[in-house]
């Protein structure tokens, strides 16, 4: 059939830069901030970006992307809808991965923990920084529902612009943070041939032990 598309034959080569025992740091939060600053001052768009997956109670996987918002030794944050998909799964199992893909470095890190929610605080602080649209559209939209079509969402944004008047919109109870604390973390640096390099951290109580993987 002329709409079926055979990708078999793409080849794509990383490069020669690579990734030594010795280039690491012994704490790899270090290093990932490390590499997320090597993104940002490499122009990466989205740099942020991270693929979020989660399973439900019956483990059907489902994955999307979010942005991180902050991290820190205790694990990486995001926000989102609670009633969402996503938050539905993680109320269910709150155990998820991360990956983050910057290809144009021909670099990911895979990160794998249990997932606790950040404090009403913590939500509060975030949502108010956000633009007055942004909390806007937060406010309005339902995360996951199904809707009749996209008229019904404007709709009820044009709805909630006009009840608040010069007020800006507050954060809903749904509406929270996510933390996910680190048990593994991987570091991946694409090689030609690929014949790439992969250092895992996994966590040991109070430290890290390193360990290379085959590619």
């Amino acid at each position: 059939m002329s709409d079926i598309q055979d990708q078999r034959d793409t080849r794509n080569q990383y490069g020669e830069q690579g990734l030594h025992r010795g280039d690491l740091s012994a704490d790899p939060l270090r290093m990932f901030s490390q590499w997320l600053e090597h993104a940002r001052s490499s122009d990466v768009y989205d740099y942020t970006a991270m693929t979020l997956a989660t399973a439900d109670a019956n483990a059907q996987p489902a994955a999307r992307v979010v942005l991180l918002k902050h991290f820190d030794h205790n694990g990486f944050c995001w926000y989102t809808d609670r009633n969402s998909q996503k938050g539905q799964q993680l109320a269910a199992n709150p155990q998820a991965a991360l990956l983050f893909f910057w290809p144009k470095l021909h670099r990911q890190v895979r990160v794998e923990g249990t997932v606790e929610k950040l404090s009403e605080a913590e939500a509060d602080a975030y949502f108010d920084s956000r633009p007055g649209a942004s909390k806007l559209s937060a406010a309005v939209s339902m995360q996951s529902e199904v809707i009749p079509n996209r008229k019904a969402l404007e709709d009820a944004v044009s709805a909630m612009r006009a009840k608040l008047g010069p007020r800006e919109a507050q954060r809903p109870q749904r509406w929270g943070g996510y933390r996910l604390v680190p048990k593994a973390i991987e570091f991946w640096q694409g090689r030609d041939d690929r014949l790439h390099d992969r250092f895992r951290y996994m966590r040991d109580g109070e430290t890290w032990n390193i360990e290379r993987l085959c590619p």
